[in-house]
């Protein structure tokens, strides 16, 4: 007899747990938690209702760990941008290096289309109908990346008080954001009395404004 824990990890059983994960996905977006019933959920992934309390023991797990895998391709993504220039120049990375490099990584799984559009509609249906725990992005993304990037805004710019760190994050991130809006903005309207919109020079002037910021923060404590 195979055990539950051997069966996820065959190839076969894999492909029945990834369909659900898509399926679930894609009827959360379209209908809200609510309205994706396990039955039609099932029947999307081509398997049977019971698959679903085999691999998720619900349809509330099931959800969580839709978002979970999100989460985790983020955190994976930024942390490993960070870790790639703590990389480099034996562990003093230069500061523009070390936010390019998290910019960009943030960005990259944002600016796929189809990836941006099912993960704002996700976050669009659990802003109005929450349905996750309240530390799941706390506890999946927001620490660990905090994290690594407490060490590596140290090592990058000496003299940095660390609690500034959450604050620095928190507004280089809101601007990417912003950066994001503004790029989809462009693309729906006829913008050619405004200037053009480039994304690449747009990550440098936050990268740029940003690095200004951080090593007013440094001067200041050092006077």
């Amino acid at each position: 007899m195979v055990s539950k824990g051997n069966k996820t990890n065959s190839n076969t059983n894999k492909g029945v747990r990834d369909r659900l994960l898509d399926a679930a996905e894609e009827l959360f977006c379209e209908q809200g938690f609510e309205g994706a019933s396990v039955r039609d959920i099932a029947a999307a992934a081509k398997c049977n209702i019971a698959s679903v309390n085999y691999y998720f023991g619900g349809k509330e797990k099931l959800y969580q760990e839709v978002w979970r895998r999100h989460l985790i391709t983020m955190r994976d993504t930024r942390i490993a941008s960070i870790d790639k220039v703590m990389s480099q120049n034996d562990g003093k990375p230069h500061l523009e290096d070390l936010l390019k490099s998290f910019a960009e990584a943030f960005l990259g799984l944002l600016v796929d289309e189809s990836r941006a559009r099912r993960f704002c509609k996700l976050m669009a249906r659990e802003m109005i109908d929450q349905h996750l725990p309240v530390n799941m992005f706390v506890d999946n993304i927001i620490t660990p990346t905090l994290a690594a990037m407490r060490g590596a805004l140290v090592k990058a710019c000496p003299g940095l008080d660390e609690s500034k760190v959450p604050f620095i994050v928190f507004s280089i991130v809101g601007q990417l954001l912003h950066v994001l809006h503004v790029k989809a903005i462009f693309q729906q309207i006829d913008a050619t009395a405004l200037p053009k919109f480039d994304l690449a020079q747009a990550v440098d002037h936050v990268v740029k404004f940003s690095t200004a910021g951080i090593r007013v923060y440094v001067e200041e404590k050092s006077e």
